[in-house]
């Protein structure tokens, strides 16, 4: 399983091989919401792939390594966070890691460590035999770095078995968003319960507008009435 992580959007990819070559199991994009607390979306990230091992049970997680330089300090650091949640999953599941780096990547793909992004795209399409470009690029770099942890295992590069593929990789995109069904928090869920009882409150509070009128009249017309017992009530 190849993981191309990221905060915003992570890239997964399986692959497994078989008698007849290498099939594509499953590929996606993990997306988290920038608007979350950093705490937050680390969380989301983590419980999305350790759910996905779990369902795929892969025998070797390949997880693209840190560039060896960034020009912005605070997007290493994010990064740092990201990869950090995937190994733990990968540990709390008891699958082994191994981090490649994107130039060896690239140059097992293409032949060329510094390819684009389109190029390396071309390349797992042509390599795995998909009828589709695998969009978006975090995908294509995922099924990327599956194929090449797969070829140091085997010691061999992957062949495939006449383009097939199964899993959500048949979409039009070229890959799912995971999850389907993102978990909710506390503050969703209350904040939804809140939206559905809306609706009928607000005929609630309507009813109780047209009976205020009524209201303020009854009103004025007890203030006479006081006022006539008010002297008894002196003496």
């Amino acid at each position: 399983m190849g993981v191309d992580p990221g905060l915003v959007a992570t890239g997964f990819g399986v692959l497994e091989a078989g008698a007849d070559g290498v099939t594509v199991r499953d590929a996606g994009v993990i997306s988290t919401t920038t608007g979350q607390p950093l705490e937050a979306r680390l969380n989301a990230l983590h419980r999305a792939v350790h759910r996905i091992i779990e369902l795929q049970g892969p025998g070797l997680l390949v997880v693209e390594d840190l560039y060896t330089e960034y020009k912005f300090p605070r997007t290493a650091i994010l990064m740092g966070h990201a990869r950090g949640v995937i190994y733990l999953a990968a540990r709390q599941l008891g699958v082994a890691v191994v981090a490649l780096a994107p130039s060896e990547v690239k140059r097992a793909m293409t032949g060329n460590g510094a390819a684009g992004k389109a190029q390396v795209q071309r390349a797992v399409q042509t390599v795995l035999g998909l009828k589709e470009l695998p969009r978006p690029s975090h995908v294509a770099d995922a099924l990327g770095l599956a194929a090449t942890g797969m070829s140091r295992m085997t010691g061999r590069f992957p062949t495939t078995g006449g383009g097939r593929t199964i899993g959500s990789f048949f979409s039009a995109a070229g890959a799912q968003k995971w999850p389907p069904h993102s978990p909710m928090s506390a503050v969703d869920r209350a904040r939804i319960a809140v939206e559905s009882v809306g609706p009928a409150v607000k005929p609630a509070g309507l009813a109780v507008e047209s009976v205020r009128p009524a209201i303020k009249a009854a009103r004025l017309a007890a203030d006479p009435a006081r006022s006539a017992v008010d002297p008894g009530r002196r003496a």
